[in-house]
Order: C-alpha cells, then sequence, then structure tokens
C-alpha cells in the first residue's frame, strides 16, 4: 500500500521560522490573554491543532463534538472569530458544505490553510466498487432517475492517521510561518512529538486490524468516508447506505435492494454507521438481509462527547479500529 507524501518537515522548517517579537497580533485578533487565536472549524481538526500548538495559542473551534460537519451553520459569533482569528485552519474539499461562504469570506483577510491540500488525496471514484454496475456493464441508474455519482476530491483524508500526520506536518509550519509567535523552538518540539504519536497510532491500527483475513476486509458504512481507511489498511469499500460523500442524499428503494443483494453476495457480517447521524437506514438495511448482519456505530466526520471513547483524534481512531476488528475479524 502506497504511503501519503509528507509535503513538510516539522523541526527544519519551524527552527528556520524562528524569530524574536516585539509584540504579538492586532488590535483586531488575538486572545484576550495576549496569545494568538486560531479558528478550526473542525472538531477533530480542532483537537489535532490544540495538541500541535499547545498553550502557546488558543483554539477556537467552530464546530462542537457530535455534529454532522456536511450542514452546520456558523453562529454570528462564530463568523467575527473567523474574520478575527490569527490564522484559520480548515478540512477543505466541501467538507464543511454549510460554512463555504464564511471561510471564503475570511480567505481575504485571515490566513488560511486547508489541510486537505497538505495530503496525498484520493478522488471518490477511486475507491474503487463496481457493484452497481448491471451484467451488460452498465451502471444501473437509481428509481428516482438520478444515479448518485459523485466525482472529485473525497474530503474525509482523517480515516488515515498516517495522512493526518501529514496534514499535522504542514499544519504546524503554515502557522510558524505566519504567526511570528508559533515560530519558537519550544512550539516546534511538540509539534512534532504529535506528530510522532500520529505515525505510532497508525501503526497500532495495523496491528489491531490484523486479525481480520483478507476476504473478510470489505466494509458497508453509512455513506462514503472510509476511502482513505480502506487505502491505508488494505480494505475494499463495497457500498455507501447513503449515496455520495455527504449525509444529506436519500438512497432509493432499487439502491437499497442492491446494497442488500451485495451484503448477501460478500457475505459482509456488519453495516458501520456513522455514531453522530441516524442510523434508521442502515438498521433497515440489516433487517431486510436479515442473519447476522449487525450495525456497528464509528466515529466517522466528528468527536464523540465525553464518556463516548472518542473525545480526542487518537481515542477517536483507538476506538473505531477495536470495533472494526471486533465485527470483522
Amino acid at each position: 500500500m502506497p504511503r501519503s507524501a509528507r509535503p513538510l518537515a516539522v523541526p527544519a522548517l519551524l527552527l528556520a521560522l524562528v524569530v524574536v517579537l516585539a509584540g504579538c497580533g492586532s488590535d483586531d485578533a488575538g486572545a484576550d490573554d495576549g496569545r494568538p487565536t486560531v479558528v478550526v472549524t473542525t472538531s477533530i481538526l480542532g483537537d489535532v491543532v490544540e495538541e500541535l500548538v499547545g498553550d502557546a495559542a488558543a483554539v477556537e473551534v467552530v464546530m462542537p463534538a457530535g455534529v454532522d460537519p456536511h450542514d452546520f451553520q456558523a453562529s454570528a459569533q462564530q463568523v467575527a472569530a473567523m474574520r478575527e482569528a490569527d490564522a484559520l485552519v480548515t478540512n477543505g474539499g466541501g467538507f464543511e458544505a454549510g460554512l463555504a461562504a464564511t471561510i471564503e469570506a475570511a480567505e481575504a483577510d485571515v490566513p488560511t490553510v486547508h489541510a486537505l491540500d497538505l495530503v496525498d488525496v484520493l478522488a471518490f471514484d477511486d475507491h474503487g466498487h463496481d457493484h452497481e454496475e448491471d451484467e451488460a456493464g452498465h451502471e444501473e441508474e437509481a428509481e428516482d432517475g438520478h444515479d448518485h455519482e459523485h466525482e472529485g476530491d473525497d474530503p474525509h483524508f482523517f480515516t488515515d492517521p498516517d495522512r493526518v500526520a501529514d496534514a499535522a506536518e504542514g499544519i504546524a509550519a503554515f502557522l510558524a510561518e505566519e504567526i511570528p509567535a508559533l515560530a519558537t523552538a519550544e512550539v516546534a518540539a511538540t509539534a512534532e512529538a504529535y506528530v510522532a504519536e500520529l505515525r505510532a497510532l497508525a501503526t497500532e491500527v495495523e496491528a489491531t486490524l490484523a486479525p481480520i483475513p483478507a476476504e473478510r476486509r470489505v466494509i458497508i458504512t453509512n455513506h462514503e468516508v472510509f476511502g482513505y481507511f480502506a487505502d491505508r489498511y488494505d480494505f475494499e469499500v463495497v457500498g455507501a447506505v447513503v449515496p455520495g460523500g455527504g449525509t444529506g442524499a436519500e438512497p432509493s428503494a432499487g439502491e437499497l435492494a442492491e446494497l442488500a443483494h451485495v451484503i448477501e453476495e460478500e457475505g459482509v457480517p456488519a453495516i458501520f454507521a456513522d455514531a453522530a447521524s441516524p442510523a434508521r437506514l442502515a438498521e433497515t438495511l440489516a433487517e431486510e438481509v436479515g442473519g447476522e448482519v449487525v450495525v456497528v456505530p464509528l466515529f466517522t466526520e466528528a468527536l464523540g462527547d465525553e464518556g463516548s471513547g472518542a473525545e480526542t483524534y487518537l481515542d477517536l481512531v483507538r476506538t473505531n479500529a477495536e470495533r472494526i476488528a471486533e465485527a470483522l475479524a
């Protein structure tokens, strides 16, 4: 399995950017205690950025844990925070659809980095499941007249901790370049240590998943979110309950029937649903298939609430890996 590119080396670049400051921030930016302010759109990236900068910056996270990032709308106060930040960190790739206009407006005044730009990106059509083709090799059209094709870059890179490590390196270098107060040896060391944790986590997950035999490394998810996970850990995504990369589409009866056929044909024992979204469709599909198929909740696009086992990104990845291994091994 090819590893993702590593665009930036943290220690050398950050240490090269160390400067002596006469002052920090401006009248309109910065935390009340004088630290710079970094605004981050998603809870997953918010946790990553907090680990990268430690106490050197105030990190404000727009989306709370447990929300659907695709539909989230920011409050007026959050919009103002994004426009007044010292730096803005987003997922990118259209992931924060409800914040698209706000992010675009903020970029005009605030240094902004899109994490997806820092990793080896997959396109949705790279995921490779072709069960919707009929015997003549033509892709079947859904009963509602739409084939729900989705093209372009897949923004869900965070299901692969190695790619998150790549993004973390790039974000740390970006912050050091744009915010002089973060271009210090101390922050560089903090970032380097966290990136090392992410690399170790990727290897740990590989060991957790090792007992799953090759023929059972097939997954069906609530929507198209685990392409990067599959790429990193040698799985095949054979279907998704909700068509496309978002959560707003509704599958037709024909699409659900086709997916039920795939589950039976592939012998898939579990459907992995998003813990933050209703699992009604996944449960309906499991009932239609019958047998031993279970619905397993995973934390896919946001951190979990306190006590969920997914309060941090590291916890989220470990919990998901353990649940996948338990369901498929």
